[in-house]
């Protein structure tokens, strides 16, 4: 069958067609690799399209061939821009329907001038690897995705409690500081849905996430108040936390506390990236 593409914005009703094939795309990839899906269900991929396809800082791209929908791609657009969830229909995934996608959120972010964007990659996903690094991406981390109970400790020294409205500025101070960037949209969702936390040690805020888990991001001085942060959450979202490897302290820790790997992940860049100054954990989209 001969497809014929098309390319548009998308929108809220596309989130049972997108949700479905997002379920599909990852548990396909997922279990030809022996490794659990993403996401337990369509219901849960589909409540994630329809919050991304609602959100003003998402920009959304569907792909249709003959009338259906089979594919779409988001750009987070906050000072970095982050890709993904990027998914196409499993049949279709051999057509260029994924160069194309790709193609469109790329454009965007040139027009819009974002200094740099990024996107984490399922490892052992080997074409999206070589499409995104013939898109320019470099490979900056790898990440272990970890899951496991609640490590339930608080660490002397270390105070933990929510993020408030009024701790923006000193948590954004803390990731420029580390990153050379802020994040604050993902952290102002954060600090909305009840899941944004911190860390203050010496009286200062050393360590804030948005969200423990799979979608949210953490940022901190050093591991001490990284393991804080980890130590008190009451659970980790989604599939589980990104932890870069190369942080062997930080990996071994988690190790020792019982938590595992669920899958291999890689973060990637183009444009402005700077070596963190400090200990973070990326969200799925960077």
């Amino acid at each position: 069958m001969t497809l014929t593409l098309t390319l548009r914005p998308g929108r809220s009703e596309d989130a049972a067609a997108c949700g479905t094939i997002c379920y599909d795309a990852f548990r396909t990839i997922s279990e030809s690799h022996n490794f659990p899906p993403d996401f337990p269900s369509a219901e849960v991929a589909t409540g994630l399209m329809s919050t991304l396809l609602s959100k003003p800082d998402v920009y959304s791209v569907v792909a249709e061939a003959n009338g259906r929908v089979i594919g779409s791609n988001f750009l987070g657009e906050d000072t970095i821009a982050g890709v993904g969830p990027i998914t196409i229909d499993p049949p279709l995934q051999n057509a260029a329907v994924g160069r194309r996608l790709m193609d469109d959120v790329m454009e965007r972010s040139r027009r819009k001038a974002f200094a740099g964007v990024r996107l984490v990659q399922v490892a052992f996903h080997s074409r999206s690897l070589a499409l995104y690094s013939k898109l320019g991406f470099v490979v900056r981390e790898l990440l272990a995705c970890m899951q496991g109970s609640a490590i339930s400790e608080t660490i002397p020294g270390y105070e933990v409690r929510p993020v408030t409205e009024k701790d923006v500025e000193s948590c954004n101070a803390l990731c420029r500081r580390v990153h050379g960037h802020e994040r604050s949209l993902a952290l102002l969702d954060g600090i909305r849905q009840g899941t944004a936390t911190l860390v203050v040690r010496n009286g200062r805020i050393t360590a804030y996430t948005s969200l423990l888990g799979f979608f949210g991001y953490a940022v901190a001085e050093t591991n001490s108040d990284l393991q804080a942060l980890i130590a008190a959450a009451s659970a980790f979202a989604g599939p589980g936390i990104l932890v870069p490897t190369r942080n062997a302290d930080l990996f071994r820790w988690c190790l020792e506390k019982e938590l595992r790997v669920i899958q291999p992940l890689t973060l990637m860049s183009v444009g402005l990236y700077n070596e963190p100054a400090g200990a973070f954990l990326p969200s799925i989209l960077y």
